[in-house]
């Protein structure tokens, strides 16, 4: 029989203090073991293993066989390893595990029966620096002319849906757009896992919490959206809408709050449709009759980003929400979009033209001319 007693929990402010010192402490030779040089290659921005003898990385977007092999035991010891420092655990009562590490990296661990034989696992490294509109205008991931308007639009207030896929940049997109904000703002971050990393003095993170052993303590996305609102934000951010919180999130936006956040769609259109259908998940009382127009008038920018064969991670389309909706959806009008050589300007114009001008800058001054 254990008679091992539990850890205390930290009740004061010097047991945080501890624990922050301990944690800055990781070796990653001994956390890491047999990935440990995969971890320390700064052109590596994923790890992932299939089986012990299929491991593999992601290298400037693209993926790579290794030739590294482990052992069943080796995974396992390797995430028991990782998981001391994650505060999560896993076991056949709950066979995921979706954590953030020390360094910032991301973890995601399935175990079977949920798999079909081994550990499945996933770190996405933590590569993220902040970076500008500018630096990635830079980088080929957009136009000037679309820089320009994404920073003047987030200086203005306006509302802005970051649409793509899976590994597509939509978080480094959505980080260097929340940094545009102004000095003065108060910004709330809401995310299933911290990630973003606002350059603002004023900045408050939450993420959500997965339940305990006995199913208690779970704190979803929901709540954390309706905590924010209490918390005197100047602006909301959410990092990935995927679910019923979307019809909160349209709620506060709808409500005269600036706000940001990403979705997983393959077009503007297709966002537009995709934020529209899950807030139905909050309950059967939930209708498109109610939520086309709150749609429409919530939203203000959809930026669509993909992750081309060649690695490159470029922003395909950038639309304006008109206000307008028809047949229970909202429409949107393309101001441009990529065709594989160069941006088109599509025949879509901005609107709210009061925001920019209380912002001081307004349409006139510049956007005929982008």
């Amino acid at each position: 029989m254990d008679t091992r007693q539990p850890s205390p929990i930290p009740t004061r402010a010097s047991d945080y203090v501890g624990a922050e010192k301990k944690i800055e402490k990781m070796d990653i030779e001994v956390t890491y073991g047999p990935i440990a040089h995969l971890m320390k290659d700064s052109t590596i921005e994923e790890i992932w293993i299939n089986s012990p003898e299929r491991i593999f990385v992601a290298r400037g977007g693209k993926s790579e066989l290794t030739n590294l092999v482990l052992n069943a035991g080796d995974v396992r010891q390797l995430i028991d390893r990782i998981l001391m420092w994650s505060g999560r655990r896993i076991d056949l009562a709950s066979p995921f595990v979706d954590a953030q590490l020390p360094d910032g990296s991301r973890l995601h661990v399935v175990i079977p029966e949920i798999t079909a034989e081994h550990w499945c696992v996933n770190i996405r490294k933590h590569l993220m620096r902040s970076m500008g509109i500018g630096e990635l205008a830079n980088r080929g991931m957009m136009s000037q002319e679309i820089a320009t308007l994404l920073s003047r639009s987030v200086k203005s207030g306006m509302n802005i849906l970051v649409s793509g896929g899976t590994q597509s940049g939509k978080t480094t997109l959505l980080n260097s757009l929340v940094s545009q904000s102004p000095v003065q703002e108060r910004v709330i971050t809401i995310e299933e896992v911290f990630e973003l990393k606002p350059q603002l003095p004023d900045v408050v993170a939450m993420q959500v919490r997965t339940a305990n052993l006995q199913g208690d303590g779970e704190i979803p996305m929901r709540r954390l959206i309706k905590e924010a609102l209490r918390m005197r934000p100047s602006r909301l951010i959410v990092g990935e809408v995927r679910e019923a919180e979307a019809l909160d999130l349209l709620i506060a936006l709808n409500s005269g709050l600036p706000g940001m956040g990403t979705i997983h769609a393959n077009s503007s259109r297709d966002a537009i449709i995709k934020l529209q259908t899950l807030p139905l998940l909050a309950g059967e009382n939930i209708s498109h009759k109610f939520i086309a127009p709150t749609v429409a008038s919530a939203l203000d920018l959809i930026v669509q980003v993909k992750l081309n064969s060649e690695g490159l991670r470029k922003i395909i389309e950038v639309a304006w929400v008109t206000g307008r909706y028809e047949n229970d959806r909202a429409e949107i009008e393309i101001l441009w979009r990529w065709n594989g050589h160069e941006y088109e300007r599509g025949l879509g114009t901005i609107g709210h033209e009061e925001k920019f001008q209380s912002a001081g800058i307004p349409i006139a001054s510049w956007w005929q001319r982008l």
